[in-house]
């Protein structure tokens, strides 16, 4: 997940639109229009609140603020935390592995924690585990609304459990933190989803709009057998952007600038493993060449490293959005910065100064606009005298908005091609079978390209529209909404042709603390209570927002 960090005070220069300039007026007024209107590259939308009212909803939304209601959320998120579903890349097939049966342990939960959402959602089991909740609305006319989450965490390993607070799967709350493997990553998003529907349920609210509740039960390892079955099963029933708008985990709320921003990703990079296979002839090690294939190998890596991707901030990045409204309403937003912010008239040659300059102050903000690379596995050689006849490597790259994976193809067989003609070695870039004394390069089968970005435009409601103004009416000022990106990939990349508007975004915010994503992925993982019963609230209000809005 892609992380904004709060950056150092930066010392405050004048404004240049606001300064005093002894020139004309008419100087002034050309000065005037090379400044950005900031405020106005970033629009804020108003809270958009359920018209819709009933005693029963009334006292649903006071419940939530009681202690009665904390307690039994922190229950239920504890309990799905206590159940170790964790997902490996090794995972045999569905019905075979015996490690896919812990889902049958999250299934029985979940039935048992909540059963009005058993008695009144229509469940289809798909693909053995994969969960499909249909709400079904009054109005079929109506294109329905899919809200996703995963069942499956990440594995903790052996190793790392001493160094947990809390045991990984205690679901140990201290008062103001629910802990455990699962509890911000994406069990609180499952957990809040099935409770603000039924709470719903409960409080005698009836769906217009069908509402569809999507849960897959692998994304830490692919999502194949999870997503990928329910996103075909909804494909085949609804069709072709058949679907009014996706919200799954993602980005959440968080500290940038000085100040807070509500950051839903509307896009997420693209993706490529490359496998590097370096074949040189065998031999005793008594009599080696001045270069091993290892040797080879180690030199094609340093080449990687040594030719990085530039930064490059395309026009549909919408990274450019966060700098956009990081200069709108960021106190510590640079004033350098700023002034390389492009005014519209200007804009390759700036942005790219401007992408330089962010790449150079933030590695964590450099990889929203940058495809990054790095080499993670390395293999080769059998005994200490005898020579590598076979080197790999395998090279991960997360592909910049505006890229592909032909650009990266391309830029490792430019490298391959010259570090081959150093060694008189053969170059396979990306088809055909490897040979001897060969340089191979040959892509994963789960490549993805960059993912189609989401409209944002506030000047009527649509979907972004109806997000924003749901955050909003929570949150109001606290919170600045801008589009983000991911720099890691979700379970929506199964969902890409059922709708045009898909959202990866946390609703759960407690201002109380820094970030919402405390230990996902590594010891100590927590959430905040309050930032998970804010979440529930989120939930509710924008199910009902959608019910009522005029969408198709």
């Amino acid at each position: 997940m892609a992380s904004y960090e709060k950056l150092p005070m930066q010392p405050q220069l004048p404004n240049v639109a606001t300064m005093p300039v002894k020139k004309s007026a008419s100087s002034r007024r050309r000065r005037l229009l090379l400044v950005p209107d900031f405020k106005a590259q970033c629009p804020q939308v108003e809270p958009i609140q359920p018209k819709h009212q009933t005693q029963a909803l009334s006292d649903m939304e006071s419940y939530f603020s009681t202690v009665k209601f904390r307690n039994e959320s922190v229950a239920r998120l504890s309990g799905a935390v206590k159940i170790p579903s964790e997902s490996y890349d090794d995972l045999g097939p569905v019905g075979e592995d015996k490690r896919w049966d812990t889902m049958y342990d999250v299934a029985a939960y979940l039935k048992a924690t909540f059963p009005a959402v058993h008695e009144y959602l229509e469940l289809e089991k798909v693909n053995t585990h994969g969960l499909l909740f249909t709400w079904k609305g009054s109005d079929p006319s109506l294109k329905p609304t899919v809200l996703m989450a995963h069942q499956d965490v990440v594995p903790v390993a052996q190793a790392t459990v001493s160094q947990w607070t809390h045991p990984p799967y205690s679901g140990h709350y201290d008062g103001a933190y629910v802990w455990g493997r699962g509890a911000s990553d994406c069990k609180n998003t499952l957990v809040g989803i099935l409770e603000a529907v039924e709470m719903l349920i409960n409080a005698g609210f009836t769906p217009k709009r069908t509402l569809i509740l999507s849960f897959g039960f692998d994304e830490e390892s692919s999502g194949r057998e999870g997503a990928g079955h329910l996103s075909n099963t909804l494909m085949e029933r609804y069709g072709k952007d058949g679907v009014a708008m996706i919200v799954d985990e993602g980005s959440g709320n968080v500290p940038t600038f000085g100040t807070y921003f509500a950051v839903p990703a509307v896009a997420e990079k693209g993706y490529i493993d490359v496998d590097v296979i370096v074949r040189m002839p065998g031999g005793h090690s008594s009599i080696p060449p001045p270069h091993t294939g290892i040797g080879v190998m180690s030199e094609f890596i340093t080449m990687i490293e040594s030719n990085p991707y530039e930064p490059h901030i395309a026009d549909e990045n919408p990274f450019m959005n966060i700098l956009q409204c990081g200069a709108a309403y960021g106190p510590e937003f640079p004033d350098d910065w700023k002034k390389l912010m492009p005014s519209g008239h200007h804009t390759g040659a700036k942005k790219d100064k401007l992408a330089r300059a962010v790449a150079e102050a933030s590695r964590p903000m450099k990889y929203l606009f940058t495809t990054s690379v790095a080499v993670d596995v390395v293999g080769g050689g059998v005994k200490a005298n005898a020579l590598p006849e076979r080197t790999t490597a395998l090279v991960n790259h997360r592909i910049n908005i505006g890229s592909s994976s032909a650009d990266i193809k391309k830029h490792l067989t430019k490298l391959a091609s010259k570090l081959a003609d150093k060694y008189d070695l053969a170059v396979n870039a990306f088809e055909g079978d490897e040979t001897q004394s060969s340089i191979t390069l040959r892509a994963s089968n789960n490549t993805l390209e960059p993912a189609p970005i989401t409209p944002t435009e506030t000047d009527s409601l649509n979907p972004f529209v109806l997000l924003s103004g749901t955050i909003k009416a929570l949150y109001g000022d606290k919170l600045q909404i801008s589009p983000a990106l991911m720099t890691g990939n979700t379970d929506t990349r199964y969902y890409w042709g059922l709708s045009k508007h898909i959202f990866r975004y946390i609703p759960g915010w407690d201002p109380e603390e820094a970030g919402n994503l405390d230990g996902v992925h590594t010891v100590d993982e927590r959430v905040s209570v309050t930032g998970h019963v804010n979440g529930v609230k989120w939930f509710t209000l924008f199910i009902r927002n959608i019910d009522e809005a005029e969408l198709p």
